[in-house]
C-alpha cells in the first residue's frame, strides 16, 4: 500500500483537519492507555477480575462461556474429563464477611455455609437460588458437613467445640475437651462410615474477628488488654488456650483420640478422606494466634489409615507452589476418583486464588480462577456434580463432569 504524503502543500483544508483529528486521537489514546499497555514501574493494585476484557461475575454480566469457561484451566489433559464443557463459573451470592465451611444437604437440596465474622450460617436453595440466614447466632461456626445419617456437624470457634444438630431439632456436643482441657477452635470435620468423626483443632478462632481471644494471660491475650467477654454470652469469654494444635478422632461412644500431633502437621486446617477411606489428607495453614511452635507453611500432608484407625506413613502431598506462586490451601474435598479439589489463597497474586485440582499422586491437573480468595469447597447438587466454592465475601458454583466422594 502506497504511503500517504504528509506534505501540507498536498493536503487540503479538509485533509488537514482529518489529519489533525487523527493525530490528536492517537496522542490521547497513548495518554489514557491502560497500565497493562505500558511498562510497569512497580506492582499494581490487584484488579477485581481475571480475564481480559474484565469479566462481570454478576447475574447481569455478559456471557463468558462459548464452550469452556476461560477461568477453568486444564493443566494436564486428564482434567478435560473432569471439567464440564459449556458450564460457566457462577457467582451465586455475595454479601458475607468471610465465607467458609460449605456443606450440601442431599435431602433438603440446599447448601449451608458459614459467614464467620457475622456469626451466622447461610443457606442456598437449589430450586430458586434463594439465600437466607439459616442459623444465627452460630457461635462463629467455621467448617460444616453432613454425616452418613444426614445430620449436620459444625465446628464452633467461640464455644471451642464440635456439635451435631439432630434430626429432632436438638443439639449434641460431639467434642469440647481432650484430656480434661478445652479445645482451641475446631476448624473442619469429616465423617467416617464407621460412625466416627475426625476434626482439626488450630487456634484461628482466638481472635476478635472470627471468635474471641483468650481470657487475660492466655497465649492469644498475654498482656490481658483485650476483653474476651465483650459481645459474648456470660458463660463464654473465660477460656484460655491449653492444647497444642492437633487432629482428633471421636468414636461413636464419645471417646476423643489424638491422631495427628502438632509436630506432624502444625496448625491443621482442612481435611478429607480418600474415597476408600484408606488415606487422610490434612492441610497445614499459616500460623495462628498464640502458636507455641511456628505455624504451618501452606502445605498438605497425606497419611495411610490403618484398620485400627491409626495413621502411618505421613508425608508431604504438595507444597502448592504453582508458577512460583504460593497457592495456600485451606479446604479440600475428594471426588470419586480420588482427585483432590483444594481451595486456594494466593493473596495478591490475582489469577491464582480459587481452586487447584490434583491427582492422587500429587500432580496438578487443573485450576479454577476466582476473583476472590477461596476458603473452602464441597460437592453438591442432586447429582453431587456441582462444586460449591465459599470465597471471601461470596458463594460460587461450577458444574463438573465428576462427583464428590463425601456425603456433604
Amino acid at each position: 500500500m502506497a504511503q500517504q504524503s504528509l506534505d501540507p502543500q498536498t493536503v487540503g483544508t479538509n485533509g488537514r483537519r482529518s489529519l489533525l483529528r487523527g493525530l490528536g486521537a492517537a496522542v490521547g489514546a497513548a495518554l489514557i492507555a491502560p497500565p497493562l499497555a505500558r511498562a510497569q514501574a512497580g506492582p499494581a493494585a490487584p484488579p477485581s477480575t481475571i480475564t481480559q476484557p474484565p469479566r462481570d461475575f454478576s447475574v447481569n454480566g455478559a456471557p463468558t462461556t462459548y464452550f469452556t469457561d476461560p477461568d477453568v484451566l486444564t493443566v494436564d489433559p486428564v482434567f478435560d474429563g473432569l471439567r464440564q464443557p459449556n458450564a460457566p463459573i457462577q457467582r451465586l451470592w455475595t454479601g458475607a464477611l468471610w465465607s467458609e465451611g460449605p456443606a450440601w444437604n442431599s435431602v433438603g437440596k440446599f447448601l449451608v455455609w458459614s459467614d464467620i465474622p457475622n456469626n451466622r450460617q447461610l443457606r442456598y436453595l437449589e430450586d430458586d437460588g434463594h439465600v437466607s440466614v439459616f442459623r444465627s447466632p452460630s457461635n462463629n461456626s467455621n467448617g460444616n458437613t453432613f454425616d452418613y445419617a444426614g445430620r449436620q456437624l459444625s465446628c464452633e470457634h467461640i464455644t471451642r467445640r464440635v456439635v451435631r444438630y439432630e434430626l429432632d431439632g436438638s443439639t449434641t456436643i460431639i467434642a469440647s475437651m481432650y484430656n480434661g482441657k478445652r479445645l482451641n477452635s475446631p476448624n473442619d470435620v469429616v465423617p467416617h462410615p464407621d460412625g466416627s468423626y475426625w476434626f482439626t483443632d488450630p487456634p484461628y478462632g482466638a481472635q476478635l474477628y472470627e471468635g474471641t481471644v483468650d481470657a487475660p494471660g492466655g497465649p492469644a491475650n498475654k498482656a490481658g488488654h483485650l476483653n474476651a467477654r465483650l459481645g459474648q454470652p456470660p458463660e463464654l469469654g473465660s477460656y484460655k488456650r491449653e492444647l497444642p494444635t492437633s487432629v482428633y478422632r471421636v468414636d461413636k461412644n464419645g471417646t476423643v483420640t489424638l491422631v495427628v500431633t502438632e509436630e506432624q502437621v502444625p496448625d491443621p486446617n482442612g481435611l478429607c478422606f480418600s474415597p476408600d477411606h484408606k488415606k487422610l489428607y490434612v492441610i497445614s495453614t499459616g500460623q495462628g494466634p498464640g502458636d507455641t511452635i511456628p505455624g504451618g507453611k501452606g502445605d498438605m500432608y497425606v497419611f495411610d489409615v490403618g484398620g485400627d484407625n491409626k495413621l502411618s506413613n505421613g508425608k508431604l502431598f504438595s507444597d502448592f507452589m504453582i508458577d512460583g506462586v504460593k497457592c495456600g490451601p485451606d479446604g479440600v474435598r475428594a471426588d470419586v476418583d480420588g482427585n483432590l479439589w483444594v481451595s486456594s489463597n494466593a493473596g495478591r497474586a490475582v489469577g491464582y486464588s480459587g481452586v487447584t485440582v490434583w491427582n492422587p499422586q500429587g500432580k496438578l491437573i487443573g485450576r479454577i480462577r476466582l476473583p476472590e480468595i477461596c476458603g473452602n469447597v464441597c460437592f453438591g447438587g442432586p447429582k453431587r456434580n456441582r462444586l460449591f466454592m465459599a470465597a471471601s465475601q461470596s458463594l460460587y458454583g461450577l458444574y463438573t463432569a465428576t462427583q464428590g466422594a463425601a456425603p456433604g
